[in-house]
């Protein structure tokens, strides 16, 4: 198949980064409907074993999924104008309503569209963890399903415990189920990339980087599990450690990131913005979003013999739970920034609608955003700013 114009590529990736709502299920959904579906550029089963390698890789896979659809059909150049195209849309609204967000005395409506989606995050957590769970113990029994649960436990505490150090646990997790596999049966010479990788990220430590670099690398390199799992990551750094951001504007901020088109991976910038403006917020998506861009172009040929590779895998076994018990974890400091009684009846409305009525992130995103504007502008109690 000859290449891909990319002036074909900028507008057909712009158009799902311009509409690309609902997260990663979303995305997909949308990338095979266009590469696969509708213009035939890639087939079914290349498609689908490109969607499981890059669930295999740390980092946001719908992002990778939608640079590695446009690697395929443009070559390199493409990948960079696909990838570019599919996040910058979602990216430049989400910095503006950052910004709106945290000026110094925003109006009434906003602080309660701010209050209100904020709450609604506590249940959109505990959704993404409940959904993960469900896929990941799925066909588990016996030692392994303990192991996973333990995983779970263990992640989960820390999250509350140690706060940025949990990446150390998500490692952790991911390598004693590597030896656990290993020693079954009966050791040998296998080696993959991830866990030197992970390596690499701990011996690299915070201190050798600029704080926001920092934050932004761990958030796009080792988001194990799922976008949901870069939140007690985020929160840890930018409330906690640096105090760029209230509990209540980090809320606020994972909010305007499920509200807008995109990853989650992109709420980075609103971190970015709180520590240094506009610069800060561009240059926190980059670093964040580099390693899904150099895992494209340095490995897209290798997608399908990483799917197979026994100790990614296995890597990827242990480190997926712990991830889901992050996520998990994360709800419970989210939680706490709750101040006002009405929020905890928003959030309790956003659970029933998302756990039993099953309704769309963003629709229910969008309904508690409506009661916060209407609570907002009846003067009604706000949390402080």
């Amino acid at each position: 198949m000859p290449e891909v114009p990319l002036s074909t590529v900028l507008r057909e990736w712009g158009r799902l980064g311009c509409i690309g709502f609902g997260g990663p299920p979303a995305h997909v959904a949308l990338l095979r409907e266009l590469c696969v579906e509708r213009r035939r550029w890639i087939d079914d089963e290349t498609f689908t074993d490109a969607n499981a390698a890059c669930g295999l890789l740390p980092g946001p896979a719908s992002t990778q999924l939608a640079i590695f659809c446009a690697h395929r059909v443009a070559g390199l150049r493409g990948a960079v104008v696909g990838g570019l195209a599919f996040i910058v849309p979602g990216l430049l609204l989400l910095i503006g309503l950052i910004a709106v967000s945290l000026q110094d005395a925003p109006p009434g409506w906003v602080r309660g569209v701010s209050a209100a989606a904020g709450a609604a995050v506590v249940a959109v957590v505990l959704d993404a963890a409940w959904g993960l769970a469900r896929g990941s113990v799925a066909g588990l029994r016996g030692a392994a399903l303990a192991r996973g649960i333990a995983y779970v436990a263990v992640a989960a505490v820390a999250t509350v415990v140690v706060g940025p150090w949990v990446v150390l646990v998500l490692l952790g997790c991911g390598l004693v189920e590597l030896t656990w596999r290993r020693g079954l049966a009966g050791g040998g010479a296998a080696s993959v990339a991830l866990p030197g990788l992970a390596a690499l990220a701990v011996t690299t430590g915070a201190g050798a980087l600029p704080a926001l670099a920092w934050t932004a690398l761990k958030v796009g390199a080792l988001s194990y599990g799922g976008g949901f799992v870069i939140v007690p990551l985020m929160q840890a750094d930018a409330v906690d450690a640096y105090g760029w951001m209230t509990d209540a504007e980090f809320l606020n901020a994972v909010a305007i990131g499920q509200l807008t088109p995109g990853p989650v991976v992109q709420t980075v910038a609103g971190v970015g913005y709180a520590a240094a403006g506009v610069g800060g917020a561009l240059f926190a998506a980059a670093v964040a979003f580099a390693p899904s861009f150099l895992a494209v172009a340095l490995g897209g040929a290798r997608f399908e013999r990483l799917r197979g590779n026994a100790s990614a895998r296995a890597f990827l076994d242990g480190a997926g739970p712990a991830a889901i018990g992050a996520i998990l974890g994360a709800g419970v400091p989210l939680a706490g920034a709750l101040e006002e009684p009405w929020q905890w009846a928003v959030a309790a409305a956003a659970a029933i609608g998302l756990l039993v009525l099953r309704q769309g992130v963003v629709r229910v995103l969008l309904g508690a955003a409506a009661v916060g504007a209407v609570l907002g502008l009846a003067g009604g109690p706000l949390p402080a700013l």
